[in-house]
């Protein structure tokens, strides 16, 4: 399955209220289960048809949808919007543009606070509640890791 397909399934999947899906066929497998904390997509890829020994499949995991928020410290009253996905932080949609968010700003749940450009597709990462924008932790066009840290925010 190509990777355009299998975003494509998981944006199905994240927009209902399916919590597994599972498909198998002769070259691979998927399992997509949802849950109130990590989402996952396991993929079994085909193992190597030239190899004299048999081995186990190998299994790729990789991030579907993380939540967005995430909290802090424990002694700390602000939580964090977290990258769903390795790529290039964005903080507008083109050069010219202004910030999608900036410091002191408040932004409305489902409201775009940046992009993650990840092969040449860009993500927008939303807000998942409304809240304030306290600190940006990345620069603009800083590369980021799945669940690394973008804005520290403050729920209103």
């Amino acid at each position: 399955m190509e990777i355009k397909d299998l975003k494509a399934l998981v944006k199905i999947i994240t927009d209902t209220d399916i919590t597994e899906f599972e498909m198998e066929n002769a070259e691979e497998k998927i399992v997509i289960k949802r849950g109130p904390d990590k989402e996952y997509i396991h993929l079994a890829a085909p193992t190597n048809i030239m190899s004299s020994t048999p081995q186990a499949p190998a299994v790729a995991t990789a991030p579907a949808a993380a939540p967005v928020a995430a909290p802090v410290a424990a002694d700390d009253n602000y939580e964090t919007i977290i990258s769903p996905m390795v790529g290039t932080f964005y903080r507008k949609p083109s050069p010219e543009a202004d910030y999608f968010a900036s410091v002191g700003d408040v932004v409305e749940a489902g409201q775009t606070v940046c992009l993650v450009e990840a092969m040449k597709m860009f993500n927008e990462i939303e807000a998942e509640f409304k809240c304030k924008i306290i600190e940006i932790i990345k620069d603009d066009a800083a590369p980021i890791e799945f669940g690394e840290p973008l804005f520290k925010v403050e729920r209103l």
